[in-house]
């Protein structure tokens, strides 16, 4: 029996106290910390991630916006004088890209405040949202609610204001809401194959948002896309047949539209993005469609197999393809604008991705402008619009018959035919170089 002295060290009583104290010590020791700040106790998600419980709120949110805030910079995605229009869609990684955007935009008001020339100014935000609702019918009701989300989301950021807009996906079929609508669904009916449907729709979707951007005056399109969504593109491309123009996807700027494409969110993974909305109760809103059972599902339901049994999997793939050489679009211009900082220029020269030459193209497919090489030239076909497509969307897009072709393309969009008009042109002036070259100067030769 134990007596009740505090300071007896009789045999029993004395060990079991030394053992009670050594327990009490390996508790207190076992108790887990942040594996970066060393202070707090880390955050649990529950999601099985590989960095499950090893950060902190703080420090891990910290990370995502890092990964963010380095992007932007190193890209220089975004300058005091520009007008960004950031896509939203409701989702986690659009709503994310949207939030930080705003606390960029809050601290340079900030900083504009406190300074006393002023002379740096506040970049303008936008949001747009595209209606998909003439595409997707059974929509209809689910789009009115998530208009009426959106704007209230939009409205409940802190100054400074954003204007908010709805685009229909058929404005870029014309003013005419009717008729677009019925072009929209006449185009879509004549598509057979159910992911080249899904293409057709992802790249109207990208004319909508340009046309509202270059409509009202923005000079960059903020785009949520992760590395996740990356690298289920990287691998549809290649089943589909775009190798070559994949590299052109997947970097952080392309420039090939009128209002140049940033992803600003490239390096972080969806469930980065998710853990985050969920952390910081960013709510979102996902429209329901009905099931599709193409190939982008498909490799999409494939990959994020591949993250359950490898949670660097998804990195892995975007980064291996990134090594692929860029186009020379796929980085911001330079300019000489006083607004943009010297330390921005100098960064922007530093980390824009340098390219040997070999990957310049004057011709873009008028379907899912990816730039065309060699191979996917056609000179025998005498249809305009085969021709100057790519084989890709040769394949799960245009019709095989003639006459379906040409019906197919009397509903396209101004702007895709103004781009087989373009090939055409870029293909006559090849011709008439390739059969004068033996009578041109070259750059070292002069003329006698």
């Amino acid at each position: 029996m134990a007596c009740n002295s505090s300071g007896c060290e009789s045999g029993g009583c004395y060990g079991r106290e030394k053992d009670n104290g050594r327990k009490a010590v390996d508790v207190k020791e076992t108790v887990t910390l942040c594996v970066k700040c060393k202070c707090n106790e880390p955050m649990t998600f529950g999601d099985g991630g590989s960095d499950d419980g090893r950060f902190c709120a703080e420090c891990f949110r910290s990370n995502v916006y890092g990964k963010f805030r380095l992007a932007v910079t190193s890209h220089a995605m975004i300058t005091p004088s520009d007008n960004v229009l950031v896509a939203f869609s409701g989702g986690s990684s659009s709503r994310v890209a949207l939030q930080f955007v705003h606390e960029l935009q809050v601290k340079a008001l900030k900083n504009y405040e406190a300074s006393r020339d002023r002379s740096l100014p506040v970049f303008g935000v936008g949001v747009a949202f595209v209606d998909e609702s003439a595409a997707y019918p059974a929509l209809y009701g689910g789009v009115s609610d998530a208009i009426a989300w959106v704007r209230s989301t939009v409205l409940s950021l802190s100054p400074p204001g954003k204007d908010l807009h709805v685009v229909p996906i058929e404005s870029v079929f014309g003013s005419d809401s009717v008729e677009a609508r019925d072009r929209l669904v006449k185009l879509l009916d004549s598509v057979s194959d159910e992911t080249g449907k899904e293409d057709l729709l992802l790249h109207l979707k990208m004319l909508s948002l340009q046309k509202v951007a270059s409509e009202n005056g923005y000079n960059r399109l903020v785009v949520g896309s992760c590395t996740s969504r990356l690298a289920s593109h990287v691998l549809t491309a290649t089943v589909k047949g775009r190798g070559y123009s994949l590299s052109a996807d997947i970097q952080h700027v392309d420039a090939r539209w009128k209002v140049p494409i940033v992803l600003p969110l490239r390096d972080c993974v969806w469930q980065e993005i998710t853990r985050l909305c969920h952390l910081d109760g960013l709510k979102t809103v996902e429209l329901a469609r009905h099931p599709q059972s193409g190939i982008n599902d498909l490799v999409s339901s494939f990959v994020a197999l591949l993250q359950e049994e490898n949670p660097s999997r998804e990195c892995t793939i975007v980064r291996t393809a990134a090594k692929l050489t860029p186009f020379y679009f796929n980085k911001i211009p330079e300019t000489d604008d006083s607004c943009v900082p010297m330390a921005t220029q100098r960064r922007l020269k530093k980390f824009n991705l340098k390219y040997d030459g070999s990957m310049t193209t004057e011709a873009f497919c008028p379907i899912c402008n990816c730039p065309l090489n060699g191979s996917d030239s056609s000179e025998d076909e005498s249809d305009a619009l085969y021709a100057a497509s790519c084989s890709s969307c040769r394949f799960q897009i245009l019709p095989q018959d003639g006459s379906s072709l040409e019906q197919f393309g009397s509903l396209l969009p101004h702007h895709m035919i103004s781009q087989v008009k373009h090939h055409q042109k870029v293909d006559s002036q090849t011709y008439l170089r390739e059969k004068i070259k033996d009578c041109l100067l070259l750059d070292d030769e002069e003329a006698v």
